[in-house]
């Protein structure tokens, strides 16, 4: 049934929720004892000294027990923003307020953690996206892109495969500012060329397949090259910093035969998920739709030039501009240009901008800072470790899964880039430890290529958070997905790039490519120099 975003059944429940959540809240941050182990790691990794430092803590004892509210936070978090309990911009909010009302970090970190590149970013994409719809562009975008195409499966096969290809080159988030619109300009004219006369019966299976194979087409692209993230950036310069280097080619040796398989299984597994709850099984009236609104639209016009200008110019600049302009500066742009160009009012931005979403996503970040900062986050870790070495998997192959699971959840949660910093530093050195013959590249592009999986929360990236926030019905102007619905469709395929990984990945393409000589030598020499010091 078309419910067109209202909830249904339990999950309608909101005061249910919201008593579990909280519940979890104070089980966990307040009566829970806690673990002596997660005072050892805060002792030892000098997270007491730096709360005492910062003065929100006078001793360990304190200093864990604002550990353990912050841990008590996370599983609140995810039942709220997975069943929207509370708006998910509401609960975003509910991150900071904590963090000030508990004292978690001190006052003038809490407001840095809220607003800082990532959600100026994040802002810039969602006005790009306004602006390129807004004036039609995504029309022209959709033809050039798709107009080829006939039916069903080919403009599916085409699209999966395309934008996993792109999301390995380039921002993902950028695609799906712009891509997001098109598959909904798409759907639209499907239903629309199949209802009776007069009116549009929706389908809101096939507005979910389209929305998630677009997202996850572009999250599949991860693994592919550096550029496609700063997880993989990340975990390139602590290779470099143990002497170790690799190249951008070197990288995609491993990564890039993961992208087309990817899409290849993402289109397996959505014809297998959708095929019998789609009605409209021909996408060709959607796609001639559009090629009809573009030829009427004539000629492109002065505003479709200035947006496709800001497009690459923004592009470009996330690309080129590395450190020196950020991902903020560049995305900033797509509210100012439309202004000084005139191409369109700065009024109509902003109504399509979801700060819903964007209040979420700052909220996000404000949580994995949260468990960065507090050592929640080192404590898992090393708790998750220490359970892999009790089963006998703390080298090699055992290794690689155990902890590529840990970071391919933990994304979920946090920014993947702050998942591969945090994990990062433990395990390079974990790695070398083993004495196993490729470490620690082997470790450390497991860790990196798990955490582009981030498919079952809408907090898990940008795209995700995009494809909900701009993912609404082109009539009724309402959201085509739920939050609930990255869970149910997203865990699954969560599971399966997890195993692409592990059985491809590791079993195939780490034997076929191999490592370098030399490397776990050079690096237990970096190592060795490092405890010496």
């Amino acid at each position: 049934m078309d419910t067109h975003g209202e909830k249904t059944g339990i999950f309608a429940k909101k005061e249910l929720w919201i008593g579990i959540g909280t519940g979890l809240f104070i089980l966990i941050a307040f009566i829970s004892p806690t673990p002596h182990s997660l005072v050892e790691v805060m002792e030892k990794y000098g997270y007491v000294q730096k709360m005492i430092d910062w003065e929100i803590a006078h001793n360990a004892k304190e200093a864990a027990a604002k550990t353990m509210i912050v841990l008590g936070i996370v599983p609140m978090a995810i039942v709220f923003f997975a069943v929207e309990a509370l708006p998910i911009g509401v609960t975003g909010i509910l991150m900071p307020l904590l963090a000030y009302f508990f004292g978690l970090l001190p006052f003038n970190m809490i407001g840095k953690t809220f607003a800082g590149d990532a959600p100026l970013f994040m802002l810039g994409v969602f006005a790009l996206g306004a602006t390129v719809v807004e004036v039609g562009f995504h029309k022209r975008l959709a033809v050039w892109l798709l107009g080829w195409t006939k039916g069903f499966w080919v403009p599916m096969i085409v699209l999966c495969i395309s934008m996993s290809i792109v999301g390995s080159f380039m921002s993902a988030p950028a695609m799906c500012s712009f891509m997001v619109p098109v598959m909904m300009a798409v759907y639209y004219g499907s239903v629309k060329a199949t209802s009776p006369e007069g009116e549009v019966v929706h389908d809101p299976a096939l507005a979910k397949y389209l929305l998630f194979s677009l997202c996850f087409a572009l999250n599949m692209g991860g693994p592919g090259t550096p550029s496609a993230g700063g997880r993989n950036v990340i975990m390139m310069g602590f290779f470099t910093e143990y002497g170790i280097p690799i190249t951008y080619s070197g990288w995609m040796q491993y990564g890039w035969p993961l992208v087309p398989l990817g899409s290849t299984m993402l289109l397996l597994y959505m014809a297998t998920l959708f095929s019998k709850k789609i009605k409209t099984r021909d996408l060709t009236p959607g796609l001639q739709h559009i090629k009809e609104e573009t030829r009427k639209m004539g000629k492109m016009k002065y505003p479709e030039y200035i947006t496709a200008g800001t497009l690459f110019l923004i592009v470009a600049l996330w690309i080129f501009g590395g450190e020196a302009t950020g991902l903020g500066g560049p995305a900033l742009l797509a509210l100012v240009i439309p202004v000084l160009f005139k191409t369109v009012k700065f009024e109509q931005v902003i109504k399509r901008i979801s700060f819903n979403a964007w209040f979420m996503y700052c909220g996000a970040l404000t949580l994995g800072a949260l468990l960065k900062e507090s050592g929640g986050a080192l404590w898992l870790a090393t708790t998750f470790l220490n359970a892999l070495s009790q089963v006998g998997m703390d080298k090699g192959y055992g290794l690689w899964v155990g902890m590529s699971a840990f970071s391919g959840l933990v994304t979920n949660f946090m920014s993947d880039a702050a998942t591969v910093a945090l994990i990062g530093p433990i395990v390079v050195p974990m790695g070398i430890m083993t004495g196993v013959a490729g470490e620690p590249w082997a470790i450390g592009m497991a860790v990196a290529l798990a955490s582009s999986y981030a498919h079952f929360l809408i907090v898990g990236s940008p795209a995700n958070a995009l494809t909900f926030a701009l993912g609404v019905y082109p009539d009724t102007n309402k959201r085509a997905l739920e939050a609930i619905d990255f869970v149910k469709y997203g865990f699954g395929f969560f599971i399966l790039s997890m195993l692409l990984l592990w059985i491809i990945g590791f079993l195939v393409v780490y034997p076929i490519i191999g490592f370098p000589e030399g490397i776990l030598e050079q690096a237990s020499k970096v190592l060795q120099s490092t405890a010496v010091k």
